[in-house]
């Protein structure tokens, strides 16, 4: 039987894929427990399999029916994949939440901007502070990572300590904010770690991250030896990065001008928590036509390639106050996320043809990840002496190498879960004893749709095979009372013999409707069906593709 002290942990995002991020912690029995939640994040739609599809939520299912016993959901840093879902899903739930200043403000900023965001109240928390949140106490660690006030999570309870790294390198010389607490760390380790849950995004890369300083030295050098317009792109949330823009500028005689509202809400909030204190003034786009191009420097949003950005704007030459000419360069200050490369490809290939030098991580240092590589991992397992690992926040390969070295630096008990499995951290043996609902919501516009959702599936069989309307007109008797009414969309105009699609659809309908007994004709439904059918075998036969077919049987 379980002990009342069980503590238990489910991922229901983040773990076998990078983004939306959420995990739960549970302490009690199988009976009652009270749960924990840590981050809610999103993940990005990809356009080729989720037409539509602007963002992916974790399902939180589970946390609404148990909402009475859900204590609070605490947030490590205010990244997309961390915190992008809270003011879709909060509604549900409603449970305290907990965050350290800057990504309390960031959120708040991040409300302001949004149509109709609910009030959602954000108690903040000091950076290193604790807090009591039901029988947990949260203890937020200083790491280093790229956004201010990121934090590893000691959760104390009393069934053990769990420390959730959340996302965080060790950079001895970060140029922003504190650098990861190694002091902490090794005192919790001291004091006896159940269970570490981290980070893998790096599992597979040997040595260590390099240092946001190293960055900020090739920045100043490359805007310094730049002849003519500058224009920087990268995550709008990394303000150590914008600070190393400004620094560059300053130190080359330039103005920044802040190209994009993700942009100009991050230096605003960045500002207001003293993040850019120092850093001189930046100007608006309406100022960027008036400079000379050697006294200028863009910092531009849209570095993965959105459509919307300042960026793709730019490259697209339909930007209102921003344009970039031969001789100009653009340094792309960023990774490119998997999945983005074709879009951020087509920006690339825009710039160059218009003459503009492109400069990217494969030609100088000009980014870093925020993430840890093997050595780093070593290190934080050498310090924190866990009783068991458990890698999270990657795609399956990333979890097995962290795996693989964890179980190579000794730690005692090594488990690779999945999203909705329900794993008992202590006392007593460790593993997954059993399941928890998990899976997606897709928002669509400002509609939140399950995984099944059947708009969902059909949008994506249009998107692959486009789709056939046909109306049809029945007399009471079963007679056609009009000539059958045929629309194709997305379906190619004609075969490979020249025949059109109309013609031969509409001949398939007509036949079909003959060769129907007077009493099927009279049955709406079932005419619908043997129409459509027959509509999907003949552009089948005709182009080796089934489209989703709607008939509408009208009958006069």
């Amino acid at each position: 039987m379980a002990r009342s002290d069980e503590l238990v942990f489910a991922p229901l995002g983040g773990v076998g894929e990078i983004g939306m991020n959420l995990s739960i912690y549970g302490l009690g029995n199988r009976h009652q427990r009270a749960w924990l939640a840590v981050d809610l994040g999103v993940s990005f739609g990809d356009e080729e399999h989720l037409p539509g599809i602007d963002l992916i939520m974790p399902d939180i299912s589970f946390l609404e029916k148990e909402r009475k016993n859900l204590m609070g959901l605490v947030l490590t840093h205010a990244h997309e994949d961390h915190f992008g879902a809270i003011i879709d899903l909060w509604p549900k739930l409603k449970c305290p939440i907990y965050a350290t200043r800057f990504s309390a403000a960031l959120f708040e900023a991040k409300c302001a901007a949004e149509r109709n965001a609910p009030e959602i109240p954000v108690t903040v928390v000091p950076s290193g502070g604790r807090v009591d949140i039901g029988p947990f106490n949260v203890e937020f660690i200083p790491v280093a990572h790229s956004i201010p006030e990121a934090h590893a999570l000691a959760i104390h309870t009393e069934a053990g300590i769990v420390l959730h790294t959340g996302d965080w390198k060790i950079d001895p010389t970060p140029t922003l904010g504190a650098p990861t607490d190694e002091k902490r760390l090794r005192e919790l380790g001291e004091q006896g770690v159940l269970a570490l849950i981290g980070d893998s995004t790096n599992a597979v890369r040997d040595g260590r991250s390099p240092s946001e300083a190293e960055v900020a030295r090739t920045i100043i050098e490359l805007v310094k030896s730049a002849k003519g317009r500058v224009a920087v792109t990268t995550f709008a949330s990394n303000v150590a990065r914008i600070k190393a823009v400004a620094e560059a500028a300053k130190a080359a005689d330039r103005e920044v001008v802040v190209v994009g509202r993700a942009m100009e809400r991050v230096v605003q909030v960045a500002r207001e928590t003293g993040y850019l204190d120092g850093v001189q003034n930046f100007r608006s786009p309406e100022v960027y036509g008036h400079l000379p191009p050697d006294k200028v420097l863009a910092l531009c949003t849209g570095s993965q390639g959105e459509s919307r950005a300042a960026l793709a704007r730019i490259a697209n030459d339909d930007h209102p106050e921003i344009t970039l000419n031969r001789g100009d360069s653009v340094i792309f200050s960023s990774r490119t996320i998997p999945g983005n490369e074709k879009a951020v490809s087509s920006i690339v290939n825009n710039l160059v043809l218009q003459g503009v030098e492109i400069i990217t991580d494969r030609d100088a240092l000009v980014h870093v990840s925020g993430h840890p590589r093997r050595d780093e991992l070593r290190d934080l397992i050498s310090w924190v002496k866990p009783q068991l690992l458990i890698p999270v926040h990657g795609e399956a390969l990333h979890l097995h190498e962290h795996a693989k070295l964890a179980r190579a630096a000794g730690v005692p008990r090594v488990l690779v879960c999945r999203d909705g499995d329900l794993v008992k951290l202590g006392p007593g043996d460790p593993g997954i004893v059993g399941e928890v609902p998990s899976g997606r919501l897709y928002k669509d516009g400002t509609i939140l749709e399950d995984s099944k959702s059947r708009a969902v599936i059909e949008r994506r069989r249009m998107a692959f095979s486009g789709c056939a309307f046909v109306a049809i007109a029945m007399t009471a008797q079963g007679e056609l009372a009009d000539d059958p009414e045929v629309d194709l969309v997305g379906i190619p105009e004609k075969n490979r013999a020249g025949e059109l699609f109309d013609d031969i659809v509409f001949d398939a309908v007509m036949s079909t409707i003959e060769g129907l007994p007077k009493a099927r004709r009279r049955d709406p439904d079932a005419l619908g069906e043997s129409v459509r059918r027959a509509v999907r075998a003949v552009i089948n036969e005709h182009w080796g593709k089934k489209p989703p077919c709607l008939v509408h049987v009208l009958t006069v």
